[in-house]
């Protein structure tokens, strides 16, 4: 996978794979293979052969790295089939505890009212809370300062101290500044409410329609694996993620299984190229 061990991503990843271990009657090994984008990652997959043994576990790295990443090894259209995507984890405009609005709608008029003051943290630059945030500022008519950080705990860390003003991180992320009283909620990206923060109201139904922009993670092969062995890996990974024990597990990191069909996900991916391929270039996104 092309995570670090211990993120969201390899927590999803290895509950997964114990039950998914136990449906195939093969043992399930995660690699973290870290590095250049999710680059790195790809290519060892790409190294092994193509017999349903070794499947690569990325995630919005497929859709943004072309718009990105110059000399890429390979074209992830060509090379990636989508076999599900796993998870998806919700993401929070949260504030500093001290920060005067109390509502999202109170946020969006501070920042219209004192263009280019309020600044949100994001892990990483060009990540999906980047991409959040420049939706949101195109959709609101807002002007806000982006700050990167390398990791959701760092920009957690940060709004707790009060360094930054706002934060857009996951769910899972955002707990420890807010169970310790230094940061405050206002809503999330997703188009329906989080499961584990049914209080928050979304973007879209806070005057932004349709806004939806999560973090995730699927499970993808290359091109010439078999059908049925990508078919049979799907159905026990769909199989896992109905099993009660694993959602048990991961429901504190605010994980929300998807486990689609390659044909669901496949078109899902296609519809985001689009989407974020055009927020890249018009916002002039860029690797740092």
């Amino acid at each position: 996978m092309a995570f670090a061990a211990g993120g969201a991503a390899d927590t999803v990843a290895r509950n997964l794979a114990v039950r998914v271990t136990e449906i195939l009657g093969q043992q399930v090994i995660i690699e973290n293979r870290t590095g250049g984008n999710a680059v790195v990652a790809a290519n060892f997959v790409l190294q092994a052969p193509r017999d349903g043994y070794t499947f690569l576990i990325d995630a919005a790295n497929q859709i943004t790295n072309p718009a990105l990443v110059k000399d890429l090894p390979f074209d992830y259209e060509a090379t990636w089939l989508p076999v599900t995507q796993l998870s998806i984890f919700p993401q929070v405009v949260a504030v500093k505890h001290d920060f005067e609005a109390k509502t999202i709608q109170e946020y969006i008029a501070i920042a219209k009212a004192k263009p280019g003051t309020v600044s949100y943290g994001t892990p990483p630059a060009a990540g999906m809370g980047h991409l959040a945030g420049e939706a949101l500022q195109r959709q609101a008519g807002i002007q806000l300062i982006h700050v990167p950080y390398r990791g959701g705990a760092d920009a957690a860390r940060d709004i707790g101290a009060g360094s930054v003003d706002s934060v857009i991180i996951t769910t899972s992320s955002i707990r420890p500044p807010v169970a310790s009283g230094r940061a405050r909620v206002l809503a999330v990206t997703s188009l329906k409410r989080a499961a584990i923060m049914p209080d928050v109201p979304t973007l879209a139904e806070s005057g932004l329609p349709g806004f939806d922009m999560n973090d995730w993670n699927g499970l993808f092969a290359a091109t010439g694996t078999p059908a049925p062995l990508i078919g049979r890996m799907q159905a026990a990974v769909a199989e896992a993620c109905t099993d009660a024990k694993v959602k048990e597990r991961l429901a504190p990191s605010g994980a929300e299984l998807v486990a689609n069909t390659p044909a669901e996900f496949a078109t899902w991916i296609k519809g985001q190229r689009v989407l974020l391929g055009k927020l890249i270039k018009e916002a002039d996104i860029k690797l740092q």
